[in-house]
């Protein structure tokens, strides 16, 4: 009895051995393999600063309540891939404005400090790949992140004057769109709180197409299942670009909620 005994015990000992054994190669395994999340992301998103094109200078101040009245499209969305300590990261934004009013411009046709009607639509495209490599690791995580973030800015204008002069016909149509690339490095610090909480802060920062372009993120993040969690916090993009008559000397910002998918 004591020798079934013995053995007994020395096969529940080998298979649990066994069995963590296995756990340690699938845990090995999930880390050597690819990871991935995409983040279909709702962007309550404003604009200001400043807008020219062709001789034409207007301020531009959307707050939030005002964009969503004349917003005719939006999307943000960011796909990562990570393996071990590297990732790979996709980012996009797309916006679309119509019939903006502003109260005053400048220029064109050598009318300056003119005052009137100016409706503007903007349509904002920003596409960012970075890769990026996990520095630290212990509770805390943090990436060190280097990109490209390429902007196409597509613009419309229609301009009624009532002071400093007049246009033919008292209104005038411009149409310009640019585009351009700028590097851009950064660093993503993610922390958890709780068992299913997390916060993280992002920012970059570069310049090449654009005079200077920075960015900042911080949010917090919800692991409700498995797979899936809740994405919630705000977003500042700052952009200064000049080429040719066409400026854009704008900051996009606002708050952001998304749903985070593992596969």
């Amino acid at each position: 009895m004591k020798a079934d005994a013995g053995r007994l015990a020395v096969v529940a000992a080998c298979a649990a051995l066994a069995v963590l054994a296995s756990d340690a190669i699938a845990s090995e395994e999930s880390k050597q393999s690819w990871q991935f999340e995409f983040v279909p992301y709702l962007f309550a998103a404003g604009l200001n600063g400043s807008i020219g094109a062709l001789g034409v200078t207007a301020d531009v101040d959307v707050p939030i309540e005002k964009l969503i009245q004349h917003l005719d499209g939006v999307f943000m969305g960011i796909i990562e891939a990570r393996r071990e300590n590297w990732l790979i990261m996709f980012d996009a934004i797309y916006v679309r404005l119509e019939g903006e009013t502003s109260s005053s411009w400048q220029g064109p046709l050598g009318i300056s400090n003119a005052t009137g009607e100016l409706k503007t639509t903007i349509r904002q495209q920003v596409y960012q790949p970075s890769l990026g490599y996990r520095v630290f690791d212990d509770r805390t995580a943090v990436d060190i992140i280097g990109g490209v973030r390429y902007t196409q800015i597509d613009t419309e204008f229609d301009l009624g004057v009532t002071t400093g002069g007049l246009l033919p016909g008292g209104t005038h149509h411009l149409s310009v769109g640019k585009s351009w690339w700028d590097p851009v490095v950064g660093v993503r610090v993610t922390v958890p709180l709780a068992e299913k909480w997390s916060v993280m802060g992002y920012v970059d920062a570069g310049g090449n197409g654009t005079d200077f372009t920075y960015q900042a993120m911080a949010g917090a993040n919800w692991q409700f299942a498995k797979n899936f969690s809740l994405k919630a916090g705000y977003r500042y993009l700052y952009q200064d670009f000049e080429d040719n008559g066409f400026a854009w000397d704008m900051a996009l910002h606002g708050a952001y909620f998304g749903l985070g998918i593992r596969f």
